[in-house]
């Protein structure tokens, strides 16, 4: 049975884990099952090697196994299925904090260090495990039989393919087939408490896709209406069916952004989850419709692609049009910068993360369309680990972008009888940029923009204010108060840290027209949501840094320093309530405010920004992210 809470379980007396492991040894051979495989004793190891107690690593994640929304427990899982678990090894305390001070110095513009990015060799020494870990959980999974082919490791994640048996008596858990309601995508995952060896416990942040349950939704398809008279003067480009609805000729004039030159020398990123795919004849279709110089490619794609899925009829738009949206409208902003696709079929962050961290050559932008409610997420370990992540990416010079959600202040989870707001993760997180929503002021009229409703944005419950976003948050929640526009006290964390960092057009009012195939043919349809937002503005700051590389400089890195101490390069948002459908909400006004953030991208003011952007040898941080 597994232990409940934090506690420990006793190791047997050498005696009886001695005549134990025999009897397990005599059972197996009997049924002519591998020895490796099943044989185990209490702490799971092999004859000749004794493990100490068992402890649970993540105790709080009892409250959350098996309860996400739309997913229900099917058929215990056969003992001969397969598992991809993937354990994050834990790093040293004072390293992790002083890579989070170096992190602040490279990417905040002023800084002694500002842009001298680490490689990825240099930030593995810097950020050192603690000790044995690698050693100690690849000996244990080598003790289960577990290796070669089977295992993966990372610089700081050991990703492992383990049949369900096996993974059942290392874990001391039971699996079980987890079944979408909506989707049926069918994923194996504990049903219960798991235990690990005090020694593997003391060493990993947690045993990752053993429990996580991702929140699965399609793209918010909006069929607008595209009234002739209040398209009048609306910008198009993409032809008769994009009447109405965002356009790549709508963002150069709402945002001021130039014609992309030939020949920019940066790279930039999408990933992909929920089985998303790609397919060239949709790209191809909204490159000829919107008449793009640079045609709409994807020039690298690391993890499976299955484009043919694109063309099944009525479905073929659901199971691809993230993916298009994502590519089609990042590339229409950036042009000819390459553009990877990271696709992750395993609805796993983690995995996501660690196709990162295999990369020698890195994308410099990235650009996320996932996420889910702090509250929803397994444990504050997992988040803790996802943070470690994006630090170690920034400090390589990385740009993360994450989407902030698309149900206002609420969340996935909705409204509750307690009136809380439930901020995102990971757009809640310190150590990513998040992107929001807007709606033009007035349908169809380019120029002012408010805070789409159903915007994500809020603070975090869990995170503090970072030190470079500390002054702008206070001086919203003093300005708000003194305007008596915030919520009530109770709904949210003000001490937290704010998002989003940034917006950009995402609303349902005018929403963006995507090719994508409804009946085997591509067509042009409405789809919203931060999911467009969040490409857009990647794909910005993925042109700037082409533009900072022309001048021989580095690439942005970590966004928000930058993002903060530039308040004027944004289209300040000051109208509009992120309350989705509920009682309320935060409202834009001036300035930074947690429902827009700075507002949306003016392009002239950030590539000014953007060039000016130096390090000074007379100024060095020394300043945390987080106090």
């Amino acid at each position: 049975q597994g232990s409940s809470g934090g506690g420990l379980e006793q190791l047997e007396a050498p005696a009886v884990a001695a005549a134990t492991v025999k009897m397990m040894l005599v059972v197996a051979i009997a049924l002519g099952a591998s020895v490796t495989t099943l044989a185990a004793d209490a702490g799971g190891a092999m004859p000749g090697q004794l493990w100490g107690p068992r402890m649970a690593v993540e105790p709080e994640i009892s409250k959350s196994i098996g309860v996400a929304p739309s997913w229900r427990r099917g058929d215990r899982a056969a003992p001969s299925d397969v598992v991809n678990l993937i354990f994050m090894l834990r790093h040293d305390s004072g390293a992790l904090a002083r890579l989070e001070q170096t992190l602040l110095e490279v990417s905040t513009p002023g800084s002694a260090r500002y842009g001298q990015h680490l490689t990825r060799a240099e930030v593995a020494q810097q950020l050192p495990l603690i000790a044995g870990a690698l050693d100690t959980v690849v000996g244990w999974l080598r003790g289960h039989g577990i290796d070669g082919a089977a295992v993966s490791v990372g610089t700081d994640m050991v990703e492992a393919t383990i049949p369900a048996g096996v993974a059942e008596v290392m874990l001391r858990t039971e699996l079980y087939h987890f079944v979408h309601s909506k989707y049926g995508v069918d994923l194996i995952r504990a049903s219960q408490q798991y235990t690990v060896p005090a020694e593997i416990a003391q060493r990993i942040y947690l045993v990752g896709n053993l429990v996580q349950l991702p929140a699965l939704s399609g793209p918010l398809v909006v069929n607008a209406s595209s009234d002739a008279a209040e398209a009048v003067g609306f910008p198009n480009g993409c032809g008769r069916s994009c009447a109405g609805k965002v356009t790549p000729e709508v963002l150069q004039q709402a945002y001021q952004i130039e014609n992309s030159p030939n020949g920019q020398n940066t790279s930039m990123a999408v990933a992909e989850f929920q089985g998303q795919s790609w397919d060239s004849s949709d790209l191809q279709h909204f490159t000829q419709k919107c008449q793009l110089k640079s045609p709409v490619t994807v020039a690298r794609q690391v993890g499976s692609n299955h484009g043919l899925v694109c063309k099944a009829p009525l479905v073929g738009a659901e199971l691809c049009m993230e993916a298009l949206l994502d590519i089609e409208y990042i590339k229409a902003v950036a042009g000819d910068i390459p553009l990877t696709s990271v696709t992750d079929f395993r609805y796993s962050l983690l995995n996501w993360a660690k196709q990162l961290d295999d990369m020698e050559n890195l994308p410099l932008v990235h650009s996320v369309s996932y996420g889910n409610d702090e509250k929803q997420q397994t444990s504050v370990a997992f988040m803790d680990a996802v943070n470690a992540q994006f630090m170690k990416l920034g400090a390589r010079g990385v740009s993360i972008l994450f989407a902030s959600g698309d149900q206002g202040v609420y969340g996935r989870s909705g409204v509750g009888k307690d009136g809380e707001f439930h901020p995102d993760f990971p757009a809640a997180s310190p150590y990513v940029t998040a992107v929001g929503g807007t709606d033009f002021a007035h349908k169809s009229v380019i120029g002012a923009e408010k805070a789409w409703v159903s915007g994500g944005g809020g603070f975090s419950d869990h995170f503090a204010a970072p030190a470079y976003q500390r002054e702008a948050v206070s001086g919203y929640l003093k300005a708000a108060g003194a305007a008596s526009k915030l919520p009530s006290a109770a709904a949210f964390n003000a001490k937290g840290r704010g998002y989003p960092d940034v917006s950009a057009l995402g609303g349902s009012q005018n929403p963006y027209c995507v090719a994508a195939s409804l009946v085997v043919a591509s067509t042009m349809q409405g789809v919203a949501g931060t999911s467009a937002s969040c490409p857009v503005v990647a794909g910005v700051f993925a042109r700037l840094n082409a533009l900072r590389a022309k001048q021989g400089m580095p690439s942005l890195g970590f966004l928000n320093p930058f993002i903060y101490k530039n308040p004027e390069a944004f289209n300040d948002v000051m109208q509009g309530k992120n309350s989705d459908s509920g009682p309320e909400g935060f409202e834009a006004i001036q300035g930074w405010d947690p429902a827009t953030g700075f507002g949306t991208p003016n392009f002239p003011k950030l590539k000014a920004a953007a060039l000016a952007a130096s390090a000074s040898a007379a100024v060095t941080s020394t300043e945390t992210l987080v106090v």
